[in-house]
C-alpha cells in the first residue's frame, strides 16, 4: 500500500488577484508503515498537502495515487478514501458534538454504513487503542481535559480503520505532560496497529524523538526529506527559512566546538548522551 503524488500543484483562487501557489510540483511517495513527519513554518503548505492525500483538496494539476488507484478518475470513492486515510485536525476537540464519548466515536462507523452493533464495536476498539479509561466513556467529552478530548477525536478517526492515519499538530497546546502521553500513544498505536503515521509539527523535539523520516515544506515546496538526523545536519539552511533543530543538535556543535569529540549528528537526548559519555570515556585514557 502506498500513497503517491505526482507532480501535484495546487493554486488558490486562480485568475485572481488574490492568487496563491501554494503547492509547487510536489512528488512524494509515501510507503506503508512509515512514520512521517512534516514539519515547516507557517505558510509553507504543509496543511495543504495533507488535506490532498485523502481528497478534500483537489490539485490543481497533477495525480495522486492510493494503492495504485488515481483518485482524481471518474467514480473513485473519495468517501470510502477517506476512511482509509484518516486525517486529525489541529484542535479536534472542536469536533466533538455527542452527548456521550463512546457515541461520539461511534459516528464515523456509522456514517460508513456500519451498523450500531458493529460500530460500537468499532468504537470500543478504538476508545482501547488510545488508551482511555473506561470509567469515562459514558460522560461528556466536554467535561474532560484537552488530552483526554484529544485522544476521543483520534479514537473516532481510529474507529473508521484507517491505513493511514494524518495528526495536525496534535500536541498543540497541550501542557508537557499532555503532550509526551499523546505522542508516546501515537507511537504504540503505529507500532501494533501497522499503520502509516504522518505527523505535522512544530516541535523539532517531536519529530526528532518520534519519526523515522521528515519531510520539510518550504514555499510549497519540498526543502528536505530524509531521516531526521539527516535533515538536521542541514540546521543553518533551516534556520534561514524560520525554522530550526533541536536544542540537541545545537549542544552537540557548541560542545564539538570546545573541542570534545561528539557526534554532531544526534537529535535525540538518548543518543547525546551516549555520544557525550563516549567522548568523555576517550578523554579520560
Amino acid at each position: 500500500m502506498s500513497i503517491i503524488l505526482d507532480h501535484v500543484n495546487y493554486v488558490y483562487s486562480a485568475g485572481t488577484a488574490y492568487e496563491k501557489h501554494a503547492l509547487k510540483d510536489i512528488s512524494l511517495k509515501i510507503e506503508d508503515g512509515q512514520f512521517i513527519g512534516i514539519i515547516g513554518h507557517t505558510g509553507s503548505g504543509k496543511s495543504t498537502l495533507i488535506q490532498h492525500l485523502n481528497g478534500l483538496i483537489r490539485a490543481t494539476s497533477g495525480a495522486i495515487y492510493y494503492n495504485g488507484e488515481d483518485i482524481y478518475d471518474k467514480g473513485y470513492p473519495l468517501q470510502k478514501l477517506r476512511g482509509k486515510v484518516g486525517l486529525v485536525f489541529q484542535y479536534p476537540e472542536h469536533q466533538l458534538f455527542e452527548t456521550t464519548i463512546f457515541k461520539d466515536v461511534c459516528f464515523g462507523p456509522k456514517n460508513q454504513g456500519l451498523s450500531q452493533n458493529e460500530a460500537e464495536l468499532k468504537a470500543f476498539e478504538a476508545l482501547r487503542a488510545v488508551g482511555l479509561s473506561e470509567r469515562l466513556w459514558y460522560q461528556s467529552p466536554f467535561d474532560l481535559s484537552g488530552g483526554q478530548k484529544r485522544r476521543v477525536a483520534i479514537a473516532g478517526v481510529l474507529a473508521m480503520k484507517p491505513e493511514v492515519l494524518i495528526l495536525d499538530e496534535p500536541t498543540a497546546g497541550l501542557d508537557p505532560k499532555g503532550r509526551d502521553e499523546i505522542l508516546d500513544q501515537v507511537v504504540r498505536m503505529h507500532r501494533e496497529l501497522h499503520i502509516t503515521v504522518i505527523l505535522v509539527s512544530h516541535s523539532m523535539e517531536d519529530v526528532a524523538n518520534y519519526v523515522g523520516r521528515l519531510i520539510v515544506m518550504n514555499r510549497g515546496q519540498v526543502m528536505f526529506d530524509g531521516v531526521p538526523r539527516e535533515v538536521f545536519a542541514h540546521y543553518q539552511e533551516l534556520e534561514a527559512v524560520g525554522l530550526s533543530a533541536p536544542q540537541v543538535t545545537y549542544l552537540m556543535h557548541d560542545l564539538r566546538r570546545r573541542g570534545l569529540s561528539v557526534d554532531e549528528s544526534a537529535t535525540t537526548l538518548e543518543e547525546a548522551k551516549a555520544s557525550i559519555l563516549r567522548a568523555l570515556q576517550v578523554g579520560s585514557k
